[in-house]
């Protein structure tokens, strides 16, 4: 990652909260990318709060793909959308019953089987 003009961060970047076990554990990031979160993700987010300020090209850019995601070049920029996507972003959550809209629940449906007898 020496290519980058992007500062390090002065701690390694974690979120407990969200990916207790570590960002490659989760299944979502790959080594490489637990890498550049790890090393730029305290860099990052400060930018993104404004505690600190862009001091090259490289950080004003990243500042501006905050908030046109469509312009992200760097695997830094899409690493950090792929977190702020998965860390704050709305979960899914996927049932394994349930009826969809307009479907009559299977107990009406009995109970009309048994009335028609």
């Amino acid at each position: 990652m020496s290519e980058t003009e992007f500062r390090h961060g002065k701690k390694r970047f974690y979120d407990t909260t969200k990916f207790p076990r570590g960002f490659a554990k989760s299944g979502n990031f790959t080594l490489s990318e637990e890498e550049v979160l790890t090393l730029f993700g305290d860099t990052m987010l400060a930018l993104e709060t404004g505690e600190l300020t862009p001091t090259n090209a490289e950080e004003k850019h990243f500042l501006k793909v905050l908030s046109h995601p469509h312009k992200a070049k760097s695997k830094l920029e899409r690493v950090w959308l792929k977190y702020i996507q998965l860390a704050r972003g709305r979960r899914r959550f996927h049932t394994l019953n349930g009826c969809k809209r307009g479907e009559v629940p299977r107990e009406e449906y009995e109970s009309e089987l048994v009335l028609e007898d």
